[in-house]
């Protein structure tokens, strides 16, 4: 398994530790814009112990196959990270399946560069693991994040009604699933 992958524009890679800074410097440029879409956060998330203690379990995670979460930067920019994508909750046996999670800096947004770094991700999921089945679980109100995954291919299983807590609230989300027809 690679740490480092490329597409066209960008550069897509496994981080370890030694990337605490550049991970924190993506969350701190991006704290308001994201509060909308994710979990309360509290202090000790931007430190830098904290994003080593992240970065070291993310690693971990990627050596036992339960997810993969690579960070995404331009080609031409290996001091900024962009966003990132992410798979989690992998299971094997009959199920053969993962969760899809994704975040892109706002100044980033509609240039094309979230699909792009999917399309890889659901390329290394379905060649590289054979997994079978991807799900990606978006706010109704998120109309470019569903906007992006039907690009790619999903198709929407129905509603979770009260899925996930975002920003303090639980939250309904659409079931978008993508399968993969050669596993």
């Amino acid at each position: 398994m690679q740490m480092v992958y490329e597409t066209r524009r960008l550069k897509i890679k496994v981080l370890d530790k030694s990337s605490a800074e550049l991970v924190i410097d993506y969350y701190l440029k991006n704290k308001a814009f994201l509060e909308e879409w994710e979990s309360i956060k509290d202090e000790d998330f931007y430190t830098k112990q904290y994003q080593e203690e992240q970065l070291e379990k993310e690693l971990l995670n990627v050596e036992n196959n339960s997810s993969f979460r690579m960070w995404i930067f331009k080609k031409q920019d290996d001091n900024r990270i962009i966003g990132s994508v992410g798979f989690s909750n992998i299971v094997r046996g009959a199920f053969q399946s993962c969760h899809l999670g994704y975040k892109l800096d706002q100044d980033e947004i509609n240039k094309g560069y979230i699909t792009e770094a999917i399309q890889k991700g659901i390329d290394i999921m379905f060649n590289e693991f054979k997994l079978h089945r991807i799900e990606a679980n978006i706010m109704p109100k998120n109309k470019r994040s569903l906007r992006v995954v039907k690009k790619l291919g999903f198709f929407n299983e129905g509603l979770a009604y009260k899925y996930l807590k975002i920003n303090g609230k639980w939250e309904d989300h659409i079931h978008m699933v993508l399968l993969n027809d050669k596993v």
